[in-house]
């Protein structure tokens, strides 16, 4: 699973849906689907500057939204290596690679409520 989307539930019939968002926050910075999906692109590529591109980003805002979160979390989300031989590049720290797997858990446990809520609460409604 390489990003995380809002969900949609179908009722059926009725065309009724259900719809969420998720984020987690703190201090101010959220987590959510943009940084997951940044942080997910950092991994696959070693670059920022490639994650932001393959996300139609600036690397500015990239590189912000890394920065912000590790400020207001207090946790170090990305090492970054400048120039060198075989160039520079970045890599999530353990901490980001394990926020990653949490929030991925999260969001599966989530979606898989939310699914069951809504087919047992507007299970058989006609609708409007």
């Amino acid at each position: 699973m390489g990003t995380v989307r809002s969900m949609l539930y179908d009722a059926g019939a009725a065309g009724l849906s259900a719809k969420h968002k998720l984020w987690l926050e703190k201090n101010g910075a959220i987590f959510g689907n943009g940084l997951f999906n940044i942080l997910i692109k950092v991994k696959d590529t070693g670059s920022i500057s490639q994650a932001a591109r393959e996300m139609s980003m600036s690397y500015r805002a990239a590189w912000g939204k890394i920065k912000v979160a590790e400020r207001h979390w207090g946790v170090p989300l990305v090492v970054t290596q400048v120039g060198g031989e075989m160039g520079g590049g970045a890599k999530l720290t353990p901490s980001a690679d394990e926020l990653l797997k949490r929030y991925r858990q999260f969001q599966q446990e989530v979606d898989i409520f939310i699914q069951n809520s809504f087919k047992v609460t507007f299970q058989g409604w006609p609708g409007p």
